[in-house]
């Protein structure tokens, strides 16, 4: 696969009007969404711990989009921006992080078991990778059953060191299974910068070890996050997957809820604000004439409408009875 030049036709281009501007609102709800939690966050809140997905919010919003309501997606640690790229309820979201009773999980999973498999999102995963293995699975199950249905992997840059990373991509690669890993490279593995644990320079170069085709994008811009899965998601429904993307991207916050960043600069962090995903597509919505300022502005006010109306939800709701403790536990004595 070396050397091939992989042609993407912008269909985003050709997207509608209404479709791109809520491209804009699931952008804006997962940056307020998250905005809200670091504030529990601070208010000690939120039990466990807690991984903040602002400004990534183009690889969630792109790479779903791109898909069918009925495809997969597995996700990571850091899940909150994947779970509303993909449609959840922001009131039952919310009300799981504050670990309350009608939450996703019932308040007793939190933010890194977060799920719906209503709409097919298998859910955030604790274990560094697990999820990788778990889209392979499911893009099997779709691929057995002939329902054109395909699964989409998020994981982190770091997740591709792990042995799980390897022997799923393998496999898909020999049974030809309809699956798109999509890393999310945010530069750090905690604290650990990227090139301080890979000796090659990009990690879709690790394409070439199971015969696949890989490409590195640009994770912060949406347009090219949604052509460029796009157009892999057609060749993986026609039994031409799987494929490996990286996007390249940055997390504003620190890895985690206790996390104050010593080993970054503010100046970097800045710098990258400054490309940040929603500002430069409210550019090229504005530049394209689909939406005016006015209209934006009246959008961010809806979400937060939206946000508000969640946090009241969630802190209004009970949370869980000690009786279930036990309960939706699945052991053997």
């Amino acid at each position: 696969m070396k050397g091939k030049k992989i042609k993407i036709s912008d269909k985003f281009e050709k997207m509608s009007r209404d479709k791109k501007i809520a491209i804009l609102k699931q952008m804006y709800q997962i940056r307020h969404f998250e905005e809200e939690v670091d504030k529990f966050i601070l208010k000690g809140m939120i039990y466990g711990t807690c991984h903040l997905y602002t400004g990534e919010e183009a690889c969630a919003v792109g790479a779903v989009a791109a898909l069918n309501k009925e495809d997969y997606i597995t996700s990571h640690h850091r899940g909150h921006g994947h779970c509303v790229a993909k449609g959840a309820d922001l009131k039952l979201m919310m009300a799981e992080l504050l670990g309350r009773r009608s939450g996703y999980c019932k308040g007793k999973g939190g933010s890194m078991h977060i799920a719906d498999l209503n709409l097919n999102n298998l859910g955030a995963n604790g274990i560094v990778g697990g999820g990788v293995g778990i889209a392979t699975g499911a893009a099997l199950t779709c691929k057995l059953r002939k329902n054109n249905k395909m699964s989409l992997c998020f994981f982190g840059d770091g997740a591709s060191n792990q042995g799980v990373f390897h022997e799923s991509i393998n496999i898909a690669s020999v049974w030809n299974l309809p699956v798109i890993y999509f890393c999310e490279n945010n530069q750090f593995g905690m604290s650990t910068p990227l090139m301080k644990t890979i000796n090659i320079e990009r990690i879709s170069d690790r394409k070439a070890s199971y015969g696949i085709e890989g490409i590195t994008i640009d994770g912060n811009d949406v347009v090219e996050v949604y052509n460029t899965v796009s157009h892999f998601v057609e060749k993986c429904r026609k039994g031409e997957g799987p494929v490996l993307i990286e996007a390249v991207t940055y997390r504003w916050r620190g890895h985690s809820k206790h996390d104050w960043q010593p080993y970054r600069t503010k100046e970097d962090v800045e710098a990258w604000k400054e490309k940040g995903p929603i500002k430069r597509y409210i550019k090229y919505l504005v530049d394209n004439k689909v939406v005016t300022k006015k209209e934006i502005k009246e959008l961010e006010d809806v979400v937060l409408s939206e946000i508000k109306v969640a946090v009241e939800y969630a802190e209004n709701d009970p949370h869980p009875d000690l009786s279930e403790v036990d309960k939706d536990v699945y052991a053997v004595e």
